[in-house]
């Protein structure tokens, strides 16, 4: 039975890891109808409802839960045990999924990777670019990156670069017309350029700390924005003040066209992380990228 069904449960777990037939298709490279027909196929071999379909969504019944929770963890050993045979051939192979925000992936993450990549052609990465918090099981990632003050204690986390700082910056001509803030609250009389956090929808509240206190500041401006470059071209162009990671304004700086005010209130803070759930043992390709994104001072 477990050998007429198996290809239909690979598919099954992929519709449920995709909640959706046309993205499930998309990514086995498989017709829609053809997937939709497999599982009826195998719903009916089975005499078990797996999935809920609504004209909406897609999402696994009682039973197919515990088809996946037996699944997945099979599966999983499977691929690592294959790409462990694959490393006694001498070629470091498989597939490695990680999910990471923009600038680490920027500064730091896409960086290190072009290198590891060029010296192992049988590896490949899907790096997901996400701002938000993400659930890296759920989402099926074998690791994500995140600030160090930011991780579950659950996770095992790599340090993958320095210490970070965000800075207050605004183009000469700002300043000129608006004055220099003195402290974090004289923020709330000028323009700034507010980020839009993806997780829960709300505006960043910028954070500062001064002799050991922390202090919040919540900002109003004209434009609010998602992404870091359209924040750093914002202030350039005067349109009002922006908090960014020092480390992708240093050109700005040298060059003046931005200043950077309120240094004291500034400090550094732990910087980005590797993390992943606890496993007794990685697969080789796994193990490879971590050295390779490992930090070392």
């Amino acid at each position: 039975m477990l050998k007429e069904n198996f290809n239909e449960l690979q598919l099954f777990l992929a519709v449920a890891r995709e909640r959706s037939f046309t993205r499930a298709a998309a990514k086995l490279g498989v017709s829609q109808s053809a997937l939709s027909h497999a599982m009826k196929a195998l719903e009916a071999r089975l005499n078990i409802r797996l999935l809920t379909r609504t004209t909406r969504s897609v999402a696994p019944t009682e039973a197919g839960e515990r088809i996946i929770a037996c699944l997945e963890p099979r599966l999983t050993e499977l691929e690592q045990e294959l790409e462990q045979l694959v490393q006694l051939n001498g070629i470091a192979a498989g597939n490695i999924r990680i999910s990471a925000g923009e600038h680490a992936v920027e500064s730091l993450v896409w960086p290190k990777l072009k290198p590891f990549l060029r010296e192992y052609p049988e590896i490949n990465v899907e790096l997901v670019v996400d701002n938000g918090f993400v659930n890296i099981v759920e989402g099926r990632f074998d690791a994500g990156v995140r600030l160090g003050e930011s991780l579950d204690k659950d996770m095992v986390a790599v340090r993958i670069g320095p210490d970070l700082r965000l800075v207050v910056v605004g183009s000469p001509d700002y300043f000129t017309r608006y004055g220099i803030p003195d402290t974090p609250h004289d923020l709330q009389r000028h323009r700034c350029i507010n980020m839009r956090l993806p997780t829960l929808g709300g505006l960043y509240q910028w954070e500062f700390e001064k002799d050991g206190k922390p202090l919040q500041v919540k900002v109003e401006g004209q434009l609010t924005f998602n992404h870091l470059s359209e924040r750093i071209d914002a202030a350039e162009a005067g349109f009002g003040l922006s908090f960014v990671p020092e480390d992708v304004i240093q050109q700005q700086l040298e060059s003046g066209t931005l200043i950077e005010v309120l240094q004291e209130w500034s400090p550094v803070f732990p910087g980005y992380y590797l993390y992943y759930p606890s496993r007794k043992q990685h697969p080789p390709a796994f193990a490879l990228m971590i050295d390779a994104l490992r930090y070392s001072a």
